[in-house]
Formats: structure tokens, sequence, C-alpha cells
């Protein structure tokens, strides 16, 4: 099986024209809302950060649609993963994020098998892919953040999301792992006995600590607690039905 790591939209945009599965790994905090999401049964439509015609579309689609997650009130549905665990009554989520999101929907139209990756179920979603689709070329894309001027900025925590679910890859039998590959599998092992305080630790993390949401850095450590393996299908994310059995 053939590996690679990349960053951002661009390095998805490359992935898609190759690989056979792709793998979206953006841990603060849209994957990790989404395999929240996933838990509980509800699909996820990846939709564009500010994106025109959100709630528009929200309504037709029937669907609960996130607002920002310094913006909502008790009982709102955000992108914080929170939000969604607390939440009560929701079967379709319409979750806008500037960048998990964004590359999610733009991916959504290719060829590949596109699957949302979290340190909350790296295990099980390596198991997924291993079980299957052997053979397969994967690409996993650590969305990263963005600085003020639109940029990326490589973001460490999915940098270790990339490389806990690559661990779990290669000890089912993957083999050709990128020099990059390497590099993601490397920076996971050097904090995987001490996640959490990494996670706290890192800018993304300390910028939700600052702005009142550390809860969802506590939930993005919940390293290996879900079994769900959300699919990108027909434009929205569902749980694979026979995840549980992938462990």
């Amino acid at each position: 099986m053939k590996i690679h790591c990349d960053w951002g939209p661009d390095g998805a945009d490359a992935a898609s024209r190759w690989a056979s599965v792709v793998a979206v790994v953006d841990v603060l905090s849209f994957t990790t809302t989404l395999t929240v999401a996933a838990d509980r049964g509800i699909a996820v439509r990846p939709y564009p950060w500010r994106g025109p015609g959100a709630a528009e579309f929200a309504r037709e689609q029937r669907a609960t649609l996130a607002v920002g997650r310094r913006k909502a009130a008790p009982g709102q549905v955000s992108l914080s993963p929170r939000t969604v665990r607390d939440s009560a009554g929701v079967e379709r989520l319409v979750l806008p994020s500037p960048n998990g999101s964004a590359i999610s929907a733009r991916l959504a139209g290719g060829g590949a098998t596109v699957v949302g990756v979290s340190l909350r179920n790296a295990p099980a979603a390596a198991a997924w892919v291993r079980r299957r689709l052997p053979g397969g070329a994967v690409a996993v894309i650590a969305a990263g953040e963005r600085w003020p001027g639109g940029a990326l900025r490589p973001a460490v925590e999915d940098l270790w999301g990339a490389g806990a679910f690559l661990t779990h890859l290669v000890r089912r039998g993957a083999d050709e792992p990128s020099p990059e590959a390497g590099a993601a599998l490397a920076a996971y092992r050097s904090v995987a006995d001490g996640l959490a305080a990494s996670l706290d630790a890192c800018v993304s993390g300390r910028e939700l600590h600052d702005h009142g949401f550390g809860g969802d850095v506590a939930i993005a450590a919940e390293f290996g607690a879900s079994t769900s393996v959300p699919v990108l299908r027909d434009g929205w994310y569902v749980a694979d039905q026979d995840s549980p059995a992938a462990l």
C-alpha cells in the first residue's frame, strides 16, 4: 500500500488525482466534531466556511446548520464537539469550517473514498481502510489552520492526528510510506505518551482554552474512544455501520 501525507486544500487537490483513499484530519476541531456526530448517528454535510447560502441549503435539506463557535447560544450546535455531544433531536448537520470541512467539500465530487479521521477514531479508521480497501493508495491530508492573510498555517495537532492514523495503518501491514508520512509517524510517536498535555500546549489548543473552549480540547484528546468511521457519500459524511467490527 502506498501512503503519503500532505497539507491543506492544495495537498488535497493533488491527492485526489492519484489516491484511492483520502483521510482528512482536522483535530481542532472539524474531524473531532465529525466523529462525535458519527457516534450519535448524525449525518454531516461539510460546507465551505461562510459560504453563501448555507442557511438556505440547511433548510432545503431539513438539516441543522452549525453556527460559529463563539456565536452559539445555549442549546445551539456549533463547530464545538461538546455542543454536538449535548444536542438533542439532530439527525442531519450542515457543518461549516475553514479547514477540514472546506477540504472535504472540495473532495466530495472526486473519485477517491474520503474518510474523516481524528485522534478519537484513528485506530478504527485505519482498520477500516485496511479491511475495505486493501492495496489502495492512501493520502492523509492534515488540514492545518490559516494565518490572518489566508495562507496555510501548519498545525501540529493535525500532524499528530495523521501520524496516529498512519501508526495503526502501518501496524496492519501497510508498506511504502513516503518520507512525509514517516515524518507524521515520528511526530505522533514523540507525543503519544502525553497526548492530552501536548494538545493543551499547542497553539490551537491554547487559543481554544483562551476563548473558553478547553472542553473541546479534552474531547479531541479522547484517543481511540470512537469506533465510528465517517465516510463521505453523496456529499454527506455518514458513519460506516460495520466500523465497530473493524477493531
